[in-house]
């Protein structure tokens, strides 16, 4: 039997508020365990929330960024369940009338084909602590720290739209994309400022009807959430056909040792008990500051791209990377503008760039290479002073921290010799030095002599350490091996 697979996210996005949603506790990540709990965040007795005016705005712009529609009149909600790292026993969150309403988001695919998603809605709530476990049972330690309870979150509730692990993380990458790039959320999911919760179920191709999901919580990391995804959907199609069946329950990924488990069975909305908490009034959102808030819209991704492709004449493909990223964005257009050259900026960031900076576990924010320093070497390599090869060790240089693309040079001597007397020169004492070579060249049939044109090759890179510009030896070599035929 023929299997399709459907997928929903729930992704929690931590906005970027200098205080906690109801009280005026730090957001600031990396304190001391439980120094940034007040008694607010605890709900010792007698303290009452006070929302954060500034969450709710960010709220609003995520809405207007998808183009979704936004509750004018929202309501919080207490929902009821009992966890160390919940220290109230409720969390305070949006069920009924939830801030932003549907709207959609439209991802690109590797095949080029786009497809939208739709958004059910996206709710306000606080975050809860978080638990720690040092050693193994019996002997091992755990405990809760508080200093995140109470961060404003954004919950946004997908439909089940996505059909593989390739959409769905298109799709978280698009989100990403688009709250770093108004500013909602520093998007640094190694410190969870993004999780993705990911629902899964299978079901007959064809059929209409939706079959039994699980939900893989807490995933911070686009890797893990494609490896979740396709371990789950196999272990599915596995289980149903060797006769089992599928059980509605939360499960969890661990990315590092690539394994995934049950957690416990599934609850359902009545499970939490929820009712309108009583602490906090509907909040109410003015037209004048959904028109403000829209007014105040950074670039969004879809238009950078789109700008990048017309103003820098890159392709979709690079400009898509380059879009997705903000502060990629900012170090691609500073860059460009100094080399003058996009194309074979875009190409150093996208290859040579990205791939270092993912090894070494950076961005471009503390990237060892600066825009200035990017643009040096691509200006060098595009007036032909070095080699693509050479390029290579000036930027491993200029990664080291050794100064700018002129200034290695120098000092390196790697200068490209472009000379075409010079390069003649070279050329004539290689093919002096190498008289069998030239001759079995000369009795090779066409076809051959391409190949061995490498062996010449090498040679006079050899003699000229390097130096020599390659398209231009190619070209003194053809001529002068020609008129031996």
């Amino acid at each position: 039997m023929n299997w399709e697979t459907v997928i929903g996210l729930e992704i929690h996005v931590q906005l970027a508020t200098k205080t906690k949603i109801f009280s005026g506790a730090s957001t600031s990540f990396g304190a001391e365990p439980n120094s940034q709990a007040c008694a607010v965040d605890l709900a010792m007795p007698g303290t009452l929330p006070v929302l954060n005016k500034q969450a709710v705005h960010y709220a609003v712009m995520f809405g207007l960024a998808i183009d979704a529609e936004i509750e004018q009149e929202s309501v919080f909600e207490r929902k009821n369940y009992f966890y160390p790292d919940l220290p109230k026993g409720y969390q305070t969150t949006q069920l009924e009338k939830p801030v932003v309403g549907r709207g959609s988001v439209v991802i690109q695919l590797e095949d080029g084909t786009s497809k939208a998603i739709r958004i059910h809605h996206a709710h306000l709530e606080e975050d809860a602590g978080k638990s720690t476990h040092e050693g193994d049972l019996p002997h091992g330690v755990s405990g809760v720290d508080l200093n995140r309870a109470g961060t404003p979150l954004i919950e946004i509730v997908s439909e089940p739209d996505m059909r593989s692990a390739e959409e769905a993380v298109a799709f978280a990458k698009k989100l990403h994309s688009i709250v770093t790039s108004i500013g909602i959320c520093d998007g640094e999911m190694s410190q969870g400022s993004m999780r993705f919760d990911v629902n899964v179920s299978v079901r007959p191709t064809g059929s209409s009807t939706l079959g039994t999901r699980t939900e893989t919580k807490n995933l911070n990391s686009f890797k893990f959430m494609e490896e979740a995804i396709e371990r789950e959907v196999e272990r599915q199609i596995d289980l149903i056909e060797d006769g089992g069946t599928v059980i509605q329950e939360t499960r969890l990924y661990n990315g590092d040792t690539k394994v995934a488990k049950s957690m416990r069975s599934k609850e359902e909305a009545n499970d939490y008990r929820y009712f309108p908490c009583p602490d906090l009034l509907p909040v109410i959102v003015t037209d004048e500051t959904i028109d403000e808030l829209r007014r105040s819209l950074p670039e969004l991704p879809d238009a950078r791209m789109e700008r990048f492709i017309h103003e820098y004449s890159l392709s979709t493909y690079d400009a898509n990377i380059l879009a997705s990223d903000p502060t990629m964005s900012v170090f691609f257009e500073s860059s460009a503008a100094r080399s003058n050259n996009p194309k074979l900026t875009a190409n150093w960031m996208i290859g040579e760039l990205t791939a270092r900076l993912n090894n070494e576990n950076l961005t471009f924010i503390n990237s060892p290479v600066s825009a200035e320093q990017l643009a040096g070497l691509v200006a060098r390599v595009a007036d032909n002073s070095i080699s693509n090869k050479m390029a290579k060790q000036v930027f491993d240089a200029i990664w080291q921290g050794e100064g700018s693309a002129d200034e290695i040079i120098e000092t390196k001597g790697l200068k490209q010799v472009s000379d075409s007397g010079a390069l003649e020169e070279i050329v004539t004492d290689v093919l002096e030095a190498n008289p069998a070579m030239v001759e079995d060249f000369v009795n090779s049939d066409e076809g051959k002599r391409k190949k061995k044109l490498g062996g010449f090759m090498g040679q006079i890179m050899k003699a000229s350490k390097g130096q020599a510009n390659p398209q231009q030896v190619n070209k003194i070599l053809l001529q002068k091996l020609n008129e031996l035929l």
